[in-house]
């Protein structure tokens, strides 16, 4: 953009700037591939964003089998307002969880940013928060006599003050969420499939008119 756009208001959520990335904006800006082939599970955490419980999706799938696209197609959706009302409004800021613990010199600095994100969503409840590799929420910033993430996002999202959308592996879900009631309750798995072998081919298309352009 130009200069003359720089000049923006002040943002309300410059700790979630710094350390997340607005998935719409990137979609209105052009910067993510076509969706293909995962309309069904683009429905599906729409759906369980809407409701009243239970209502941060955690998407479970294999490496590599495309689940932060399933999250890049909500946030399309999002913008084309091809989503209920209801989500009009809503923000994807996808969480940089490995950034927040880089960089913490003294004891206390990682809740200091995970506090300031928390009353920054507090105050802004259109924003949905994506966290891949949620598990590592589990034990992260938790040095000796501090809280980890995962202890800090419960109250908030057991108050319905936050809402997130995870992905993570099958092993690793069992092995950090699924362990922790308190945790687990406030999560909807949904598992996500390897593509079939049509839907990659359709994918592989999409890519290759893309980079043909």
């Amino acid at each position: 953009g130009g200069q003359s756009q720089a000049k923006s208001p002040a943002s309300d959520t410059p700790v979630l700037d710094n350390f997340g990335t607005d998935i719409p904006r990137a979609a209105l800006e052009n910067r993510l591939d076509p969706i293909v082939g995962r309309e069904k599970e683009i429905e599906r955490i729409a759906q369980i964003l809407s409701r009243r419980k239970k209502n941060n999706p955690v998407l479970i799938g294999d490496p590599g089998v495309g689940k932060s696209a399933i999250v890049d197609g909500l946030a399309l959706r999002i913008v084309q307002k091809k989503v209920s009302r209801a989500m009009f409004d809503k923000r994807v800021i996808a969480l940089d969880m490995a950034s927040i613990v880089a960089g913490t010199k003294y004891r206390g600095q990682f809740e200091e940013r995970i506090k300031a994100i928390l009353n920054e969503l507090s105050k802004n409840p259109n924003i949905i928060l994506f966290i891949d590799e949620i598990h590592t929420i589990v034990g992260a910033g938790g040095a000796a006599g501090s809280l980890d993430a995962a202890n800090m996002l419960k109250p908030a999202l057991a108050r319905g003050e936050i809402q997130c959308i995870g992905a993570t592996t099958l092993d690793e879900y069992r092995k950090n969420i699924e362990k922790d009631g308190a945790l687990e309750r406030r999560f909807q798995k949904v598992i996500v499939d390897a593509t079939t072998p049509e839907e990659t081919l359709q994918i592989l298309r999409n890519i290759k008119e893309r980079y043909e352009e």
